[in-house]
């Protein structure tokens, strides 16, 4: 069984790849500069050329590649890793599940149809593309899952996301349990990152300067994460030195739920 993840070695799936200002775009960069291959995967195709294009100025040379895909449609998902596979990229090590949309709107609110897209995105999605990449990773012997759920899994709200949120970002820690459970006799671990407040655009035109400042202040370390912070962790944690970590929930929250 191998476990080079060396320059040329391996290729990593990030979804939610076409903000700049994102933890997906992040983690792309980051693992570009970490000399994997990237396919970077988003629903936003304009967003996503661009991101592409900013991570080859930084990281010349690096091998990439993009893929449109819709992550709660599992015909998208499956022509996306086909596409991958037709990419020429090295094999697949890695998938940075960070693709997700926000819920502020009240329980009582919030409509089934929302509560079903909510689901859809946050938890499915993960699901979905677990499915279609766990296979390869099996195939080249090496592999590592990094699901995105959220301190709004852990105590219920109380950053900008409610309870749809919540609930499918709680589902996200049982999911990465189960496939750590399920992955573990070949080699692959599956772990959760909980990020609490991130300097990102996921609550674009849903705040304002003044509570965002209030989001910050109610942090313990007062700031909120930047985005590459949280890049950092996902990244290590497809490394070869995260080989006996699976099954975590990694909070990276500056203090705001410790447990």
């Amino acid at each position: 069984m191998s476990y080079n993840t060396g320059v040329g070695q391996r290729t990593a799936v990030v979804t939610g790849a076409s903000s700049l200002k994102g933890i997906g775009f992040h983690t792309a960069l980051r693992f570009a500069q970490e000399g994997w291959g990237v396919a970077m995967m988003d629903l936003n195709a304009d967003g996503l050329a661009c991101a592409a294009e900013a991570t080859a100025e930084k990281v010349p040379g690096a091998q990439l590649t993009t893929v449109v895909v819709d992550i709660a449609d599992p015909v998208s998902v499956r022509a996306a890793a086909e596409a991958v596979d037709l990419s020429g990229l090295p094999p697949v090590g890695a998938l940075a599940n960070i693709a997700g949309i926000p819920a502020p709107a009240d329980f009582l609110d919030i409509s089934l149809e929302m509560w079903n897209k909510v689901i859809a995105v946050n938890l499915t999605g993960s699901f979905l593309m677990a499915q279609a990449f766990l296979p390869k990773m099996i195939e080249g012997g090496y592999g590592r899952v990094v699901n995105m759920s959220s301190v709004t899994a852990q105590h219920g709200g109380g950053v900008f996301s409610k309870t749809a949120y919540a609930a499918a970002k709680a589902g996200v820690l049982g999911l990465t349990r189960g496939i750590a459970r399920e992955m573990a006799q070949h080699g692959i671990t599956c772990n959760a990152v909980a990020p609490g407040v991130v300097d990102t655009d996921i609550r674009a035109g849903g705040t304002n300067d003044e509570t965002e400042k209030k989001l910050a202040e109610a942090v313990p370390l007062k700031r909120q994460a930047e985005p590459w912070e949280i890049a950092a962790l996902v990244v290590w944690l497809c490394s070869e030195d995260s080989g006996y970590i699976t099954g975590i929930t990694h909070s990276i929250n500056g203090g705001a739920y410790i447990c």
